[in-house]
């Protein structure tokens, strides 16, 4: 079974215990899939149904028929392989100041997520705006793997989207009607694309807010819809996790690895962050930067004694850090520091999370929260 039968099987299973929201999510997706107005149109017939039946009982059957006709006809679509779209070798940005970013080595390919990690100040933003064209490099080079008429025809296709929007004016769907119509969508085409973007991204029952009238968060939804018409085969994201909450942060990464991991309209992305743990779980590759030098987890040590295959556990306790040291240089301990309110024990490779685990109820240490932080980017925060 490939990935494409077994996210209709996914769906079928969010049908089976009632997440009717997520079901209808990648319904859209599929929709999107097709590339075909009259699925264009069945779907957003849907819509405007569940606008008037939301309670209706008939609604995961409903669900179930459109689904089993998008499998039927993405069915017979070939899928899209993984191509290398974007390429960075050597890349350094020097500034007259003391700041230098690079050099930096990268690649994105379809359907992947490249997270950007580390402190403000460190060139996340920088590097962005040297991928798409909005700075010139000192040195290196930047290949897209993808056709491109003109710088314009370029940019049109490698989106950048900054932490802070313009203002527009008017309705949010008017915008976006515009959008449509500006980037080749026929007049048939034109509402039913938008509306369905509009849906996807959870924007429906705000389509006729205007800008003043929406929150940070929802006005970055609107520029993601508004870019996604577009069509783009890169979407390069500066801080989408800033001033959402936890739950909206983990809703809106969701939707980023949807609309990238698409089998026949993959996208690559790039996103910039300092929601650690959050950006983790979502993207392909991580890519810290401390004082513009990059470092990847795979193939860097934080220093000598730091060996990649430690075990290296983040920890919060009551205990002092004399306390502790005392207890846990006895369990194969090779340093513990005190980090940004929380401890960070690394043990030689010998030792395991259980064995950690096991450590803390023998000696009863008051552990208030613990995370393996082994494979995690996080250890290059370590001070």
């Amino acid at each position: 079974m490939n990935d494409f039968q077994k996210s209709f099987e996914e769906v079928k299973d969010l049908i089976k215990f009632g997440d009717y929201a997520l079901a209808i999510k990648r319904l859209l997706d599929f929709t999107l899939d097709t590339q075909n107005i009259e699925f264009y149109k069945k779907t957003d017939q849907f819509l405007d149904w569940i606008d008037e039946n939301q309670n209706s009982t008939t609604l995961p059957e409903k669900i179930l028929t459109l689904v089993n006709d998008l499998y039927a006809f993405l069915s017979d679509k070939p899928l899209k392989t993984k191509e290398k779209i974007l390429e960075a070798n050597g890349l350094i940005k020097k500034y007259s100041s003391s700041f230098s970013l690079g050099p930096i080595n990268l690649e994105l390919f379809e359907g992947d997520i490249v997270g950007l990690v580390g402190e403000n100040g460190n060139g996340k933003t920088t590097l962005l705006r040297l991928l798409c064209g909005e700075l010139y490099n000192s040195s290196g080079s930047i290949k897209y793997n993808f056709d491109y008429e003109d710088h314009y025809d370029l940019r049109t296709k490698l989106v950048y989207i900054p932490q802070r929007t313009d203002t527009w004016h008017g309705s949010m769907y008017e915008n976006l009607v515009f959008t449509a119509a500006y980037y080749g969508y026929t007049p048939e085409e034109n509402n039913l694309i938008v509306n369905l973007t509009i849906a996807r991204l959870g924007l429906r029952k705000f389509r006729n807010h205007k800008w003043k009238d929406l929150s940070s968060g929802y006005k970055m939804r609107f520029e993601l819809a508004r870019m996604l018409l577009r069509k783009p085969r890169v979407l390069l994201i500066d801080e989408p996790l800033a001033n959402l909450d936890i739950l909206a942060q983990q809703t809106i990464l969701e939707d980023f690895k949807a609309i990238a991991k698409s089998p026949f309209r993959p996208i690559g992305i790039i996103l910039s962050s300092q929601q650690l743990y959050e950006v983790e779980k979502t993207s392909d590759q991580v890519i810290f930067l401390k004082n513009g030098i990059q470092k990847n987890l795979h193939n860097t040590t934080i220093n000598d004694s730091e060996k990649e295959n430690d075990l290296i556990i983040e920890f919060d306790s009551e205990w002092s850090q004399g306390s502790l040291n005392k207890v846990l240089s006895q369990k194969k301990l090779i340093s513990l520091q005190f980090n940004g309110g929380t401890y960070i024990a690394t043990f030689d490779n010998t030792k395991t999370m259980n064995d950690f685990m096991g450590d803390i109820i023998e000696n009863n240490i008051p552990v208030n929260y613990m995370r393996n932080i082994s494979n995690s980017t996080r250890r290059f925060f370590v001070s």
